[in-house]
């Protein structure tokens, strides 16, 4: 369930930005291996705006600063209700499945690093979290990330079905 995206400009918003994986891989040539290195980064102010980005390059500082800047492009605002999630929901990319779950305040973030990471910069901090399905640190952050961007408060449904609250 995509909703249209409401981009936030990366220029008016202090971003933190977190390295959630670095992949390898490696291309064999005539004089030896050749390597490459991919980047996934995270960007958030901590109050409601994220964004997941991807680079790639043959070192690895100019692969995060293409990361960087494909985040900056993919920046949105997410819906949170205080410091936690409006509603439980349980997201999917490709094998990885996530289920997101509100918490009281004061329970803090159970999550692991890639998904702790993408709700840390969407500034969540009471969470529970289960990753299922394939543990990759990619897809894991993309399922969270999709998950966000799926979260509607109680007034958007009410406007959405038509309904007063």
């Amino acid at each position: 369930m995509r909703r249209e995206m409401d981009f936030v400009d990366a220029g008016d918003v202090e971003l933190k930005e977190t390295v959630v994986k670095i992949n390898r891989s490696a291309k064999v040539m005539k004089g030896g291996r050749r390597f490459g290195f991919s980047a996934l980064v995270v960007l958030g102010d901590g109050n409601g705006t994220v964004g997941l980005g991807f680079g790639k390059a043959r070192e690895v500082p100019p692969a995060v600063e293409k990361a960087v800047s494909d985040g900056r492009k993919n920046l949105t605002r997410v819906q949170l209700k205080g410091t936690t999630l409006p509603h439980p929901y349980t997201a999917r990319f490709r094998s990885s499945v996530v289920k997101l779950l509100p918490a009281a305040p004061g329970t803090g973030l159970v999550a692991g690093s890639a998904v702790r990471a993408v709700l840390e910069a969407a500034g969540v901090t009471d969470c529970l979290t289960k990753a299922l399905g394939s543990k990759n640190p990619m897809n894991l952050a993309k399922a969270t990330y999709e998950g966000l961007l799926a979260m509607r408060t109680r007034r958007e449904v009410a406007a959405r079905r038509g309904v007063e609250l």
